[in-house]
């Protein structure tokens, strides 16, 4: 923050790198930020981008990197899009995360079904903690599941953009682990996003579209994208 000030911004965006908007993240995140802004005096026109969900760099990015790990398999393959679960309570609550979460995978799937027509794909979460309900399915129930069907599996990393201990350590070490004890024939990983050139466009042409546009918040579609159902989007 006083990095931002001593700079004497004339507007500020707030990018996210949580594609999908998370009370438990994003908001969180957002709120801080203008806390410690308010606490430094840095009264710039802020804008805040909440989430991006389909936004078209982002879903042709997961697609190339799904192709390629498709690719070289020879047996049937099952997508795994793994994203961070949340307790089923907040959920619940109205937090728009999971149906955002959706409406990735459904997307990137779009993407791949010309070259794929018969993609074998679900969305699951990882990284359960605690004696809480979480959302499901879970990623080790599914990767049990392939490899009861005896099938290869291609685990998407489908909420992370970059690299850090849950993809590296849970989804490289501790989940190949799990799917070569549950019999998966073959366990690949797809990268995450980090600085692929579409996801990177993708995300230039949003702060674009942020400061042309003027709103002090909005989605990559400008308004609202959530069901008004779900009570927890910022726009609500």
């Amino acid at each position: 923050v006083l990095e931002v000030k001593n700079f004497t911004p004339d507007r500020i965006v707030l990018l996210p790198l949580y594609p999908q908007y998370s009370t438990t993240t994003s908001a969180s995140s957002i709120a801080e930020w203008h806390r410690l802004a308010g606490a430094e005096g840095l009264a710039a026109p802020t804008h805040t981008l909440c989430c991006y969900p389909t936004e078209n760099g982002l879903v042709e990015a997961h697609a190339a990197a799904i192709s390629a790990a498709l690719k070289p398999l020879a047996g049937k393959a099952r997508l795994l899009f793994s994203a961070h679960g949340l307790p089923r309570k907040i959920v619940d609550a109205g937090d728009p995360y999971v149906w955002q979460i959706e409406r990735t995978a459904e997307a990137v799937a779009e993407a791949l079904a010309a070259e794929y027509p018969d993609l074998d794909w679900v969305v699951c979460y990882q990284s359960r903690v605690g004696p809480l309900d979480w959302v499901g399915p879970s990623t080790e129930d599914e990767l049990r599941r392939a490899g009861g069907e005896g099938l290869d599996v291609v685990v998407a990393p489908i909420a992370f953009v970059s690299e850090h201990s849950e993809t590296l350590v849970e989804l490289d070490i501790e989940y190949r682990a799990l799917a070569e004890k549950a019999g998966v024939t073959a366990y690949v990983r797809v990268p995450a996003l980090g600085d692929d050139a579409a996801f990177i466009d993708g995300l230039a042409g949003l702060v674009r579209g942020v400061l042309s546009g003027g709103a002090a918040l909005c989605s990559h579609r400008g308004g609202r994208l959530c069901p008004a159902a779900l009570t927890g989007c910022p726009h609500g």
